[in-house]
């Protein structure tokens, strides 16, 4: 028979539903397209397939689909969306006949440096509101979170 976990302390509580209100906040944030210089609105699956194509670009469409974590059919839909929107081409593969290689157009590189910012520009502003302390502490935990949901995806 199992035994019944020990009841959590108010604390903990708490943290459990900061923790969910974040997550949230963050899945709110992930509905929402967003302009990214002048590129126009793009979903966040259209801007987080940029930056993982990346200012050096040369990725193979097999290789995002690895990066992203999505299948080859919903990476040859994305990037039927962004080629159409002119922030990324494909070309053939130089040796390999069968290879799509991937690489940003210069609205797409705008498009990545702008996310850039947005980005930096966030942190930027949280770190006003914490100490060097905080911050420090903060760095970790996102590290440790970002370990954590890794193994656990």
């Amino acid at each position: 028979m199992k035994k019944n976990p020990t009841p959590l302390t108010e604390h903990e509580q708490q943290g459990s539903r900061n923790l969910g209100r974040l997550i949230m906040q963050l899945r709110r944030l992930e509905r929402q397209p967003h302009t990214f210089g002048s590129a126009g609105p793009l979903t966040p699956s259209e801007i987080h397939t940029i930056t993982a194509i990346g200012t050096e670009g040369n990725v193979l469409m097999s290789e995002l689909a690895s990066r992203l974590g999505i299948t080859k059919g919903a990476v040859t839909q994305l990037i039927a969306r962004l080629e159409a929107k002119e922030l990324v081409v494909r070309s053939p593969h130089p040796y390999d006949a069968r290879g799509i290689v991937l690489s940003l157009t210069a609205l797409g590189q705008e498009a990545n440096a702008a996310h850039d910012r947005v980005h930096l520009d966030f942190y930027n502003r949280l770190r006003t509101q914490l100490s060097a302390q905080e911050i420090e502490i903060f760095e970790k935990c996102i590290d440790k979170l970002n370990h954590f949901l890794q193994q656990n995806h």
